[in-house]
């Protein structure tokens, strides 16, 4: 029946247009074979498929997706261990491009905002909702912003991964390459091998300060309860001796201004009488002064001792911190729209109201970067492995504005900087170079976030923004109070500067509970 409903179209067409609807028929036709033998040497490219490396695989360090061609692939300290499809966001909800790291971890998560949509093996990179999970691949963009796994493959991974690990998202195809450069960190063999023990030995000495601190809080609290009536007693008399000295100066006024000689000898025996109630007072108040003086300022150096007990508690559990982040991967990011350095590690400590781990954000300061107004593209250098020389590392460009040497040429990395992390550097350690400030999603229960504004990223600003959260530490570690910044804007501003996202404030948020 379709022969026959081809054939007859056929002759209707021919019978309506004639000879020359023929040859163009013919015409059509013939282009049609040159392009149907010519569709075999123009197929697509095979859809990206599951792939194990031929060998034991280590910790996976970094994962690369490529929104391009639906791919993650992971790598060790060696190189790539297991490549799959993935699934990102459609257009309007675009997972974003940029440089991100594994936050939270959670093995069976549920969407609440989605339909209880199942997002097994989850690993959070943004506390606003962009995660890799298992899902279901159709073989093209179709999630909500997250990045869709294979189910196998996200529980196989859920155990080797942890928090801090790099993820980076590419518009193309990217790969990390063997790299070295003057400008990367040279730790020192020596000053490794001392750092857990110098760990050890200021964390102790950050723990006696402490309870030293605390026992001259109470010393200092209990002295002046020991003192109130010694010091009652001598603002009495001092009252009492004021009074006299008014007394004796009235009375000596009088004297002078009497006329008779009765007026005078009255005068007389009041002023006798004032001075000697004034001298006896005197002699009274400087008495109980000096017997009182030695607990008053016993009193005072107590004080003075939790002053100091304190300074010295802070001080060196400030010290103690930091020689407990030498033992950490650091990470630098480097930001040319904000002409600043920052550098996160992580402390391990769980974050105090829900949810990840508290990073340390203490080092934030400026930076050089030759020609500013030059466009710098975004680069990660990762720390693969140690080597005889020091560190292994890669380079990964995902924006290249400028190449992976050209953008490290530029930066001039403070020597203060360098000498507090260099040293004692070790491998996942990482510097990223980018055009783009950092994300205000960026905060102290994240390693980086940053977004490239040259690319969509639907699916980052429909979610339902984190917000400026404080949250008192009164635990000696010397961080004080936590915060979510707005890196380059007020808080409040809802607008998009530079692809960059930046929330209002929304009291009462729990960060436990995100809007996803």
């Amino acid at each position: 029946m379709v022969n026959r409903f081809t054939t007859a179209r056929s002759s209707v067409a021919t019978r309506r247009w004639g000879p020359p609807a023929m040859v163009t028929l013919a015409a059509m036709a013939a282009l049609t074979a040159l392009t149907a033998d010519a569709a075999p040497r123009q197929a697509r490219p095979a859809p990206p498929v599951e792939a194990t490396a031929p060998r034991d695989a280590g910790e996976p360090i970094m994962a690369i997706v490529s929104i391009k061609t639906q791919q993650v692939t992971f790598y060790d300290a060696d190189g790539w261990i297991l490549r799959a499809p993935v699934s990102t966001g459609t257009k309007g909800r675009e997972t974003p491009a940029g440089v991100f790291a594994v936050v939270e971890r959670k093995e069976d998560h549920r969407s609440n905002m989605y339909d209880d949509a199942h997002m097994p093996h989850l690993q959070r990179i943004t506390w606003n909702g962009v995660a890799l999970h298992g899902g279901p691949l159709p073989g093209y963009a179709a999630s909500h912003g997250c990045v869709r796994m294979p189910f196998g493959l996200a529980e196989k991974l859920f155990d080797k991964t942890r928090i801090g690990m790099r993820v980076i998202i590419s518009p193309n195809d990217a790969a990390p390459v063997e790299f070295s450069h003057p400008a990367l960190f040279m730790p020192k063999a020596e000053a490794i091998a001392a750092a857990p023990a110098k760990a050890e030995t200021l964390a102790r000495e950050a723990v006696e300060a402490a309870k030293a601190a605390d026992e001259a809080k109470k010393t200092a609290a209990k002295a002046p309860r020991e003192t109130a009536s010694l010091t009652l007693s001598l603002r009495k008399l001092q009252g009492l001796k004021a009074r006299a000295d008014a007394e004796l100066a009235t009375a000596e006024k009088a004297l002078a201004a009497a006329r008779t000689d009765e007026a005078k000898a009255r005068a007389e025996d009041r002023k006798q009488k004032a001075a000697a109630k004034d001298a006896d007072l005197g002699t009274q108040f400087d008495t109980a002064k000096a017997d009182a003086k030695p607990k008053l300022d016993a009193t005072a150096a107590a004080k003075d001792a939790a002053k100091a007990a304190q300074t010295r508690k802070i001080d060196t559990a400030k010290v103690a911190r930091e020689a407990s982040l030498a033992l950490e991967p650091a990470s630098i990011y480097i930001s040319r729209a904000t002409q600043k350095l920052y550098v996160r590690r992580n402390t391990h400590r769980p974050a105090p109201d829900g949810g990840g781990e508290v990073f340390d954000f203490s080092i934030e300061v400026p930076v050089t970067i030759r020609n500013p107004d030059k466009p710098i593209g975004t680069h990660v250098f990762t720390a693969m492995a140690r080597t005889d020389a020091g560190l292994r590392w890669t380079a990964v460009t995902i924006d290249d504005a400028d190449d992976a040497k050209g953008a490290l040429d530029r930066i001039i990395i403070p020597q203060d900087v360098l000498d507090r992390i260099a040293p004692t550097a070790l491998p996942r350690s990482s510097i990223v170079i980018s055009d783009e400030p950092l994300s205000a999603e960026t905060n102290y229960r994240t390693e980086f976030v940053a977004v490239l504004s040259n690319q969509p990223q639907g699916g980052f600003i429909t979610r339902k923004p984190t917000v400026n959260v404080e949250v008192a530490s009164d635990d000696g570690f010397g961080f004080g109070s936590f915060f979510q910044r707005s890196w380059d804007s007020p808080t409040g501003d809802t607008r998009r500067r530079g692809g960059q996202y930046y929330p209002q404030v929304r009291p009462g948020w729990q960060p436990s509970q995100p809007g996803w």
